[in-house]
């Protein structure tokens, strides 16, 4: 066995005019959390499928726990535990129905303790005999993850599982989650939300199904030079157009009534300055902070050297760091 879980050596996925996955290339390892991220449309999904082996790539290599997703698919099963974006399992059943029913599919009989321990961990246990139509979306999940996880895979793969839960319940679902990682699960999830990502050991961030950078998120804010500060103002506009004209200011970011503004170097804290070059030249601001390099800076400055210079998307490099 290798020491990778999934490795894929420039994959390409095409419906018809469109290539959802463009040659990526990257390598996960056995027991680690990773995560795919990116917007809508970026080939996230598409990514998931491919590793289950639900599609066939249309070029490049794609090797998962050592076997070919698509040629040996019924073995791989046995291994891999996949949770989709959509509520797919029988509401009509309860939650101890559902659960033995995917049991049986996979051909677990002696699931009795596993389903036991699994609803334990999740606090599904007062409601196992509800329907799974009449649970919370936050219940519904984890009845997704249990049902998921009965068959004791190896690999979990997680598309967007958080998408519509609430704050509490998405809270709960991480939890979870770091306690799979700890009995050495491999963990592959994707997510729209980048604070999220940030509690993954390696992020690839995806644009278009090309890769645009993938690294720890430690590392990857690392890479973006100067000091960044939120800024809050009234008029977005005027703020916009100003800031972009304050010496020092190498990069601005809008964010609602937000405002990123990167400073090419890190020479102490620039807020007051910033805030008095605002205010004389006529904006209302509301406050002026230093706040941390975020996922959602790094993907913003990668995505614009990718627009400004599309032929160079790092791939090269970020190769090479995946090896070392």
């Amino acid at each position: 066995m290798s020491g990778d879980a999934i490795v894929l050596g420039g994959v390409t996925k095409r419906y018809g005019a469109v290539t959802a996955i463009d040659t990526l290339s990257l390598s996960i390892a056995r027991g680690e959390m990773f995560g795919l991220i990116g917007p809508d449309g970026a080939g996230k999904t598409t990514a998931i499928r491919l590793i289950c082996g639900l599609l066939r790539p249309d070029a490049g290599r794609l090797r998962v726990l050592d076997l070919d997703p698509v040629g040996d698919h019924r073995r791989l099963t046995d291994s891999v535990g996949y949770l989709s974006q959509r509520f797919s399992l029988y509401g009509d059943l309860s939650v101890d129905e559902n659960v033995a029913f995917f049991a049986e599919i996979h051909g677990v009989r002696d699931y009795a303790g596993a389903r036991d321990r699994l609803l334990d961990m999740t606090q599904l246990t007062p409601f196992r005999t509800r329907l799974a139509d009449r649970l919370s979306g936050g219940m519904k999940q984890k009845l997704a993850l249990v049902c998921t996880l009965v068959h004791k895979p190896a690999l979990i793969l997680l598309d967007e599982p958080t998408t519509g839960v609430d704050p509490v319940s998405r809270r709960e679902f991480w939890k979870l989650l770091s306690e799979l990682l700890s009995q050495g699960i491999t963990i592959v999830m994707t997510t729209p939300y980048l604070d999220e990502a940030e509690r993954c050991a390696r992020v690839a961030l995806l644009h278009q199904g090309r890769l645009l950078a993938l690294d720890r998120p430690g590392a990857l804010r690392a890479t973006l030079p100067g000091a960044i500060y939120e800024v809050m103002v009234r008029d977005h506009r005027q703020a916009l157009d100003r800031l972009r004209r304050i010496p020092g200011v190498s990069d601005v970011q809008m964010f609602g009534e937000r405002a990123h503004v990167r400073m090419a170097r890190d020479e102490g804290d620039a807020s007051a300055a910033l805030a008095t070059a605002l205010r004389t030249a006529g904006v209302d601001v509301t406050s002026v902070r230093p706040i941390q390099t975020s996922l959602e800076d790094i993907f913003i400055a990668k995505l614009g050297a990718c627009l400004r210079n599309p032929n160079t998307l790092l791939v090269g490099r970020l190769r090479r760091q995946e090896r070392q």
